[in-house]
């Protein structure tokens, strides 16, 4: 246990020098949908680390020891912010003993500051509301232009670490946000053939009301009575009635949400269950781009199932 808190206050004083000149810059986010732009505006000039996987609930990520060991080596710290991490990453933001990445610092990149945020509450907020973020919907990477934006702002950071590849850094981001930008034409266009009752849907969670604005769909009610509150039976079944009255035909949830009430509601209703994935399969190989196409492809595809197209 010495041995290894003298190794975090060595590293720690180690992160505050500045990058040697042939060294990569190590990053780490703290969701795989970050390190997924991240790798893909730093290229082979840095090295990317995600604390936590797409089949994690970002809510609750379990802080281990060897997360706050990657922290102690980061240059550059880009989290999703508005309290997303709140739960779990200023424990491991104390471990790490890595000045540099503590917000506020050069390191530290809070990528909500760079794009348009949705349903920031205008009223006093109490445990009674649910889990309510105070600055604003935390979920939005699932719109496209939202992550060109973050690309930019990435490349913006990595730049002032590591001025001699400031021009590639951009060069990336810029091409990661022309494509992320076409992709959000694109799909968009799809999905405005769909008539208003095929956009009726059901989500899980309060998670997707960027990606349903993007794409012109209508949340008609969550499986959560309150963000973060467990279903009860008294609103699953008001949820099933309203299903039926406005014809929701499909039902989006996150892989990490437990698929009981989710399956119910689609036998019953009837429905069709769309499980998606919690962010990018960073650990695989997957692109921003191709993330978020998968999200706009399932979703689609379950949408004209069940409208016979």
């Amino acid at each position: 246990m010495r041995n290894w808190i003298t190794g975090l206050l060595f590293g720690g004083l180690v992160a505050l020098t500045p990058l040697a000149a042939e060294a990569k810059v190590k990053v780490v986010t703290s969701l795989p949908t970050l390190a997924a732009i991240a790798r893909e505006v730093g290229g082979d000039d840095v090295e990317v680390t995600s604390l936590a996987n797409p089949n994690q609930d970002a809510h609750f990520v379990d802080a281990r020891p060897n997360l706050a060991l990657a922290l102690n080596k980061a240059d550059l710290l880009v989290v999703v912010g508005l309290e997303l991490e709140t739960g779990w990453l200023p424990t491991l933001l104390t471990g790490s003993r890595n000045g540099r990445i503590q917000p506020g610092g050069n390191g530290y990149l809070d990528a909500s500051t760079l794009v348009p945020l949705k349903q920031i509450p205008q009223q006093k907020i109490d445990r009674g509301m649910g889990d309510i973020h105070p600055g604003g919907n935390p979920h939005y990477l699932t719109d496209p232009r939202n992550g060109g934006r973050v690309a930019v702002g990435i490349a913006n950071k990595l730049a002032s670490l590591d001025p001699a590849n400031a021009a590639a850094f951009k060069r990336r981001a810029n091409a990661l946000k022309a494509g992320a930008d076409a992709l959000a034409g694109s799909q968009s266009k799809r999905f405005a053939d769909l008539q208003v009752i095929e956009r009726h849907v059901v989500t899980y969670h309060n998670s997707w009301i960027y990606f349903l604005d993007w794409l012109n769909l209508i949340a008609i009610g969550t499986i959560e009575p309150k963000p973060g509150i467990s279903p009860d039976p008294g609103h699953v079944a008001w949820l099933l009635g309203h299903m039926r009255k406005v014809h929701a035909d499909v039902i989006m949830q996150e892989a990490y949400y437990p698929t009981r009430i989710g399956s119910l509601l689609a036998s019953k209703a009837p429905a069709t269950l769309v499980v998606l994935p919690g962010g990018a399969d960073f650990a695989k190989g997957q692109t921003y781009l191709d993330y978020v196409k998968e999200l706009a492809d399932k979703t689609y595809a379950a949408i004209v199932k069940d409208t016979g197209r």
